[in-house]
């Protein structure tokens, strides 16, 4: 089992930044990739980020690209999700997952992910 709890949403205006922070447990992650996923009301999940925790290459959704990077932290098990330049479309719950089935499913695709954090709001208001 791996526990997953996500902090850093709250209300920030367009153009502004948040750091989002997932803090992992329970097993080590070196088999694991650790992926930002959100979820706007009456849409689907949608990939945003992912990182394959060895080797720290990152992926990233087109609509991520320049204005998010996601980072981790070994020593703290932890994975962050820089949002920088944020716009209301943004606006959404955001999930932390982890997984191993990366070379399965490739990296975007939630079923891909066996262990979801709890999820933590961030609203851009315009």
């Amino acid at each position: 089992q791996v526990q997953l709890v996500e902090s850093g949403g709250g209300l920030v205006q367009a153009g502004g930044a948040l750091r989002l922070s997932c803090a992992a447990s329970g097993r080590t992650l070196s088999s694991y990739a650790l992926a930002w996923f959100r979820q706007a009301p009456g849409k689907e999940r949608e990939f945003v980020s992912a990182i394959r925790w060895s080797s720290g290459n990152t992926y990233y959704a087109d609509s991520a690209k320049g204005r998010l990077t996601i980072s981790r932290d070994n020593n703290k098990s932890t994975v962050y999700l820089q949002m920088n330049s944020l716009k209301p479309e943004d606006t959404a719950v955001y999930y932390c997952a982890a997984g191993n089935s990366f070379w399965r499913f490739g990296y975007s695709y939630p079923g891909g992910y066996d262990y979801w954090g709890q999820g933590t709001q961030v609203t851009v208001s315009s």
